[in-house]
């Protein structure tokens, strides 16, 4: 049987009929750190945020996550840290993820990887939450089944919790709307990563699970999905390899606002977010 890690908040218990979850696409260098530091924090308060999922893949320089940077993101108002195929860039986390139940890498990995694939968190109001992370295979490296995967972690989680939230990392919007209709019903949302274009097709599907295909980009949105223009129009007009380098205008927060039914473990509503920076910070 397979273990499932829960993270504990003892603070105090208040359960709630109603849990309003933030999940944030993925961050990109340091201009999508400095502005959920700066604006992260205030949102959860004036939202009433219960959770914050955020895929932080791309937060240590556009490629794979630091220890100090996740412990960073947490400090702003992060509960966990979701992430994909840059999961292994920085060999240092490779340790801490294997007692920090925090981050999780997709379960589709190989069962031997570094970490988990998925993992139940208490909120402050006592509600528990499960977090399941996938990578898609279409487009990408190989790994193993997301379908499987996601059966496997649904079916552990269930013994613990109804409120599921699934981040499906992938390429193809069809390998992520199939996952959404896949785990219609058995979870409380699907939201998709990877592509740092937030779609504007986030709806209710039949059996109460909140679907959207790309939850967007939490950086610069001045630049090809976060890196300099230049740098990628060279690189692609020339074909000689350029280094990427990270944009750093027009920054902001994207993501979704997702209500659900602690009773039932349905999402009531689904709703795009886009937080702009201010021209004064």
């Amino acid at each position: 049987m397979t273990e499932v890690p829960i993270f504990f908040n003892i603070h105090f218990i208040l359960f709630s009929m109603y849990l309003t979850i933030l999940a944030i696409g993925d961050i990109v260098g340091k201009p999508g750190r400095k502005i959920l530091e700066q604006k992260l924090n205030n949102f959860i308060k004036q939202q009433k945020i219960d959770f914050c999922l955020a895929n932080a893949e791309n937060s240590a320089s556009g490629s794979g996550i630091t220890i100090d940077i996740a412990n960073k993101l947490f400090s702003y108002g992060v509960s966990i840290i979701t992430m994909g195929d840059h999961v292994w860039k920085r060999k240092e986390i490779y340790d801490w993820m294997k007692t920090e139940k925090r981050i999780i890498r997709p379960a589709n990995y190989s069962p031997l990887a570094h970490g988990r694939g998925f993992v139940a968190l208490e909120t402050l109001k006592g509600n528990i939450v499960g977090v399941i992370n996938l990578l898609g295979r279409v487009f990408m490296k190989p790994v193993d089944c997301p379908f499987r995967a996601a059966d496997n972690a649904v079916e552990a989680l269930s013994k613990i919790t109804n409120i599921m939230i699934v981040d499906m990392h992938a390429e193809a919007t069809s390998e992520k709307v199939a996952m959404g209709w896949y785990l219609d019903g058995k979870v409380s949302a699907v939201v998709g990563t990877h592509t740092h274009i937030q779609t504007a097709d986030e709806r209710m599907l039949p059996g109460g699970t909140g679907y959207i295909t790309d939850l967007g980009m939490t950086g610069p949105h001045e630049s090809v999905i976060g890196r300099r223009v230049d740098c990628v129009l060279k690189s692609m007009v020339t074909q000689v390899p350029v280094r990427y380098e990270i944009a750093d205008k027009d920054v902001r927060i994207e993501g979704v606002i997702i209500t659900i039914n602690c009773s039932t473990g349905k999402a009531e509503k689904i709703k795009r977010i886009r937080i702009p920076e201010d021209v004064s910070d």
